[in-house]
């Protein structure tokens, strides 16, 4: 798993572009959070992904949780619906599949099998925790206001960059922390 580490680490930032562009025509809903701040999300799974593929696995498996969770809350703030947030992260899988493909071909089979359903697993785990936090997200926004609705605005966009600062900070000290 540490090739597939490596290889996600070189292929970072095609990675997020490409996500990125994807999910991009969802953002015109959503003009209040702002592309780069999604972007920015965006690294951030895949700078937990790359950890989670070498020796860091099992320090990142709880900030990966985390992060995806914050992904379904903020996929909620944008106005996504619940099958949008398991698509954007379905997306990733795709990206990864293509990214990794052949550096898995070229393992042998029983390293690659492991390696497929590992990752695969960790994206399924993902996407169980985004839809969490999405859900989360939604009853919450129902009992602030007595099930009107909450109107979005600037302090949402503020809101979600002081927690990416928090989770992108904790993967900074496990990495330091292993160093």
């Amino acid at each position: 798993m540490a090739n597939v580490g490596r290889v996600l680490a070189a292929n970072r930032d095609p990675l997020v572009r490409r996500w990125a562009s994807w999910i991009g025509e969802r953002l015109e809903h959503a003009p209040h959070i702002k592309p780069p701040t999604v972007e920015r999300q965006l690294a951030l799974l895949v700078d937990i992904l790359v950890e989670m593929g070498g020796p860091l696995r099992r320090q990142v498996a709880e900030l990966w949780f985390d992060a995806c969770e914050f992904y379904g809350e903020t996929a909620a703030a944008r106005g996504l619906a619940a099958g949008e947030v398991v698509e954007e992260i379905q997306h990733l899988r795709e990206l990864l599949i293509r990214a990794l493909s052949d550096v898995i071909a070229a393992l042998p089979a029983r390293h690659s099998m492991a390696a497929v359903l590992r990752l695969n697993r960790q994206v399924d785990k993902g996407i169980a925790h985004a839809v969490v936090g999405y859900t989360d997200a939604l009853v919450q926004t129902l009992f602030a206001d007595h099930g009107v609705p909450i109107a979005l605005g600037g302090p949402e966009e503020d809101a979600i960059v002081r927690r990416l600062e928090q989770l992108e900070a904790e993967l900074r000290r496990l990495r330091d922390k292993s160093a």
